[in-house]
Parts: structure tokens; C-alpha cells; sequence
């Protein structure tokens, strides 16, 4: 398999979300603020549970939040 990295759209949906808080999204999905703040940062994968559960606040699929980035 290839190298990679997960990329994810989590800023740009905080700010479309009434510009959500990191710590404000941490508490629905129950992880830490700067657990979110490395997750959003690209420094920590997040769980496949966490993953879904990002993606459940934002009402958006999956991969609409985080993405596959190859790198060479």
C-alpha cells in the first residue's frame, strides 16, 4: 500500500456550522478539545468510531469530511 495521509474538512465545516468551537464539537462527539485541534490539524488520526461520529455532526458522508491523500 501506498503512503498517505487523511486530510479532512473539519475547520471549513466548524465555520459553516455558526462557526463551531473545537471544544463545542469535542463535547458531541466526546473526545477533548485538543484532541480535535490534532485531529483537524492532520497530527492524529482520529478512530473509525470518532470518524463517523465527526461526520454524523455535520450530517455529511464520510468522505465528504475526510479524505485519502496519496503522497509519493
Amino acid at each position: 500500500m501506498s503512503p498517505g495521509t487523511i486530510a479532512n474538512q473539519i475547520r471549513t465545516l466548524r465555520f459553516l456550522h455558526g462557526e463551531m468551537s473545537q471544544a463545542e464539537l469535542g463535547q458531541r462527539i466526546g473526545l477533548t478539545r485538543q484532541t480535535v485541534a490534532a485531529i483537524e490539524a492532520g497530527k492524529y488520526s482520529p478512530s473509525l468510531e470518532a470518524a463517523f461520529r465527526i461526520a454524523e455532526v455535520f450530517g455529511k458522508p464520510l468522505d465528504e469530511v475526510f479524505q485519502w491523500v496519496k503522497t509519493a
